[in-house]
């Protein structure tokens, strides 16, 4: 099947071309602004911006779908398919689930129902709007995780790894307090079992490193990336990269997303924190990384309606275009994650496309197309 995409403004990696068109064939591009079209489907975008569809390292809204309130599951092949539209709607055509798997304490996010949950994308797959991939969220004070993460590497239902650690005083929870805060207001945790997760905690951090060198060394074996998860000094960058790891998701700091960056580790910071202009834990902006030049990638993180919009809005916040504002969900994170097929609009490339529409000012996606094959359309008036 040929589609024929006319009268677009095509992003391309450093240039919009205006009034534009594409050829995609076979799932690929074959042509961008080609001298014939053959006997293509043709689709007039009216002047609506094309790109490539959207790279997503980093979302832990599955987990809501799953359960989205306490101790309330829906079948898991159910939540995998909302989430997968949900992704499509957003104009996100690759999309790694993150799914974190720390012992028997935090829900959905135990490790005996976080495989479940990993195998269940894996299973759902095939039948996908979008590229589904697991990002699984390993908490290194966790011994019994390990294994688990391992068999999964070796059942082809992991496609990228971080390694986090919750351990009070460092990273995301800076001190007891907001440690125990956020146990006991996310997860109902009684005063007393706060304090056996805690102890469990601080008790499992020996033996934590070599934990992350085994699991990295598994994972960079199958050619997938590793993450670090909320470094906030240079010497837990120093710790990572010790392991190898790739990727520095959610910098904690300046200095932190400065070392990562000196170090050729590509960082992750959150759409949805360019939108509300803060970080959910206080934690730096990125919109400040960006204007510094530490930002590589943005993620959805929890909100995957935010990615879109956060890159349409980028060049009015700062000095960047709205190609490189782009790259920040496109060509980085292809590379970050190894993906050589997809992330740009250029010839032999997967045909993984995305229309972009500002009905009322907002920018929303109007199509998708995913392997060259359409996965999401609404039309909006023009008028």
């Amino acid at each position: 099947m040929k589609t024929y995409l006319t009268h677009a403004r095509i992003v391309l990696a450093d240039e919009v071309l205006d009034d534009a068109s594409l050829l995609m064939e076979e799932g690929v591009i074959s042509g961008i602004n080609p001298l014939s079209c053959g006997d293509a489907i043709e689709i007039d975008l009216q002047g609506e911006l094309l790109m490539p569809g959207m790279i997503d390292l980093h979302c832990d809204a599955l987990e809501k779908e799953v359960e989205p309130r306490p101790n309330v599951h829906f079948p898991l092949d159910f939540a995998c398919a909302q989430a997968d539209k949900r992704n499509a709607s957003a104009g996100i055509t690759t999309v790694y689930h993150a799914l974190s798997f720390a012992n028997d304490e935090l829900g959905v996010r135990n490790n005996g129902f976080a495989a479940e949950v990993a195998r269940a994308v894996h299973d759902w797959r095939p039948h996908g709007l979008v590229d589904n991939r697991v990002h699984c969220r390993y908490e290194i004070t966790d011994e019994s995780g390990l294994p688990i993460l391992q068999q999964l590497l070796a059942d082809d239902a992991m496609h990228m790894v971080s390694m986090m650690d919750h351990t009070p005083g460092q990273g995301q929870f800076k001190d007891m307090a907001a440690y125990r805060d956020y146990l006991t207001r996310t997860y109902k945790k009684t005063a007393d079992e706060v304090e056996v997760i805690v102890e469990r905690k601080l008790a499992a951090a020996s033996g934590a490193f070599a934990r992350m060198q085994t699991l990295a060394e598994a994972a960079h074996s199958a050619g997938i990336s590793v993450a670090s998860h909320d470094d906030d000094s240079t010497d837990r960058v120093d710790t990572m990269l010790g392991i190898g790891a790739d990727i520095s998701e959610f910098p904690i700091n300046m200095v932190a997303a400065a070392a990562a960056k000196a170090a050729g580790m590509s960082t992750i910071f959150g759409a949805p924190n360019i939108i509300r202009g803060k970080s959910q834990s206080g934690s730096m902006r990125a919109i400040d990384a960006i204007h510094q030049g530490l930002a590589d990638c943005l993620c959805a993180d929890y909100a995957p309606a935010t990615l879109i919009v956060a890159v349409m809005r980028i060049p009015q916040m700062s000095d960047l275009s709205l190609p490189e504002a782009m790259r920040l969900v496109t060509v980085n994170p292809a590379k970050a994650a190894q993906l050589d097929d997809r992330g740009m609009i250029e010839v032999g490339k997967r045909a993984d496309l995305i229309a972009v529409g500002e009905p009322g000012g907002v920018p929303q996606v109007t199509d998708c197309w995913v392997h060259g094959k359409l996965a999401y359309r609404a039309r909006y008036d023009h008028g």
